[in-house]
């Protein structure tokens, strides 16, 4: 794992002093997701560093509390709630899977403000929730659509890992399937942390679809990714996966990553003047040999860049006074120009493939 930027970002344990506004940062440290966890660290720290520097929050220092979302969902909430009811930590933000998610804000229960995000399945309404990641009306649904028009490809095979967004994506994606005349051949779900896809692969062969729906997490999309090329199905079948980065093309490798597919807010090479100046940023910062920019890690900038925008805008950092100037609220981020609907973040998606290590954006969705 890369070494933290704790020290250099600020970021530190609980500082429970009036002039400082403690935010809980939930991010993978460990296990299939741990290998964006210094990705979204980074980011997150890039912009508590930029908010402080411009007299932080309502008069209060921004600090960030990290968290290890890694861990097993129970004990991830466990945490959150003990720092949330000492009150060590005045909100809550990152980059975590949904299963965390579904257990963290029941046990929040709206008492602090909860930026989530990671891209996830939708449907969240919960109080003191704002949402920044892709939907799958913005992400999942557009792409199958310019599969079918532009590469003819309606024949497909889902693979997810076992939890609630892979779950729930692939019950989406097979809806807007029927209703454009495709099909799933064949899906499959295996454990978190699985390693040998073999057999996985094997059923992919035998579906005889022409594109693979990877629902899978960091180390598991890496091994998916590594016996799907070594089968020699890479020649004739795409892979797409709303949630692939460019630490899991690096592990990978560029010999796995023919055919292979994304769609996502941000990517670094994306030629905008916003993505480009974050990226100049962020590298003159952490230097060249800072844990990799992608969208999972940019997504934790935005989540603390968003609570901080709400709690201006509001005056406060209650729940209910943030609330209440959510709807409508827009700012620029390095995603360009954003808009909170209903809690959730709307914003442009675009398209990219697989350039050996790289990513190649074709088109916004």
């Amino acid at each position: 794992m890369t070494e933290s930027l704790a020290p250099r970002s600020g970021t530190r344990h609980p500082a429970r002093g009036r002039d400082v506004l403690d935010v809980a940062l939930v991010i993978p440290l460990q296990g299939p997701a741990g290998i964006f966890g210094p990705s979204c660290e980074s980011c997150a720290a890039l912009a508590a560093q930029e908010i402080n520097a411009e007299g932080g929050v309502l008069g209060r220092e921004l600090n960030l509390v990290p968290v290890d979302g890694g861990r097993s969902p129970e004990e991830v909430a466990i945490e959150v709630d003990a720092l949330v009811s000492a009150g060590a930590v005045q909100a809550v933000t990152g980059w975590h899977i949904s299963a965390v998610r579904e257990a963290v804000a029941p046990r929040i229960r709206g008492r602090v403000p909860y930026a989530y995000t990671a891209l996830y399945e939708g449907g969240e309404n919960r109080p003191g929730l704002f949402l920044t990641g892709e939907t799958p009306d913005l992400q999942l649904g557009p792409a199958l659509d310019w599969f079918a028009g532009t590469a003819g490809v309606r024949r497909w095979m889902i693979v997810g890992d076992d939890y609630v967004w892979p779950r729930r994506s692939a019950a989406t994606a097979a809806r807007h399937l029927r209703r454009i005349g495709g099909t799933v051949c064949d899906e499959v779900f295996v454990p978190l942390g699985t390693a040998d896809f073999s057999a996985v692969v094997h059923r992919v062969e035998a579906s005889r679809c022409e594109a693979v729906l990877m629902l899978l997490i960091g180390d598991d999309a890496v091994a998916f990714n590594r016996a799907f090329s070594a089968s020699g199905l890479d020649r004739d079948v795409l892979r797409f996966s709303s949630l692939i980065e460019e630490n899991v093309l690096l592990a990978s490798g560029p010999e796995c990553t023919r055919g292979l597919m994304t769609s996502a807010g941000y990517f670094e090479d994306l030629a905008t003047s916003s993505g480009l100046e974050f990226a100049a940023t962020y590298f003159r910062e952490f230097g060249d040999d800072a844990p990799v920019l992608n969208s999972l890690g940019e997504s934790c900038y935005e989540g603390v860049r968003l609570l901080t925008e709400l709690m201006r805008r509001a005056g406060s950092s209650e729940v209910p006074a943030m609330m209440s100037v959510a709807d409508g609220l827009a700012y620029e981020s390095p995603r360009g120009t954003v808009e909170l609907r209903d809690r959730h973040l709307r914003q442009a998606v675009f398209l990219a493939v697989a350039d050996g290590l790289t990513w190649d954006v074709v088109q916004q969705l």
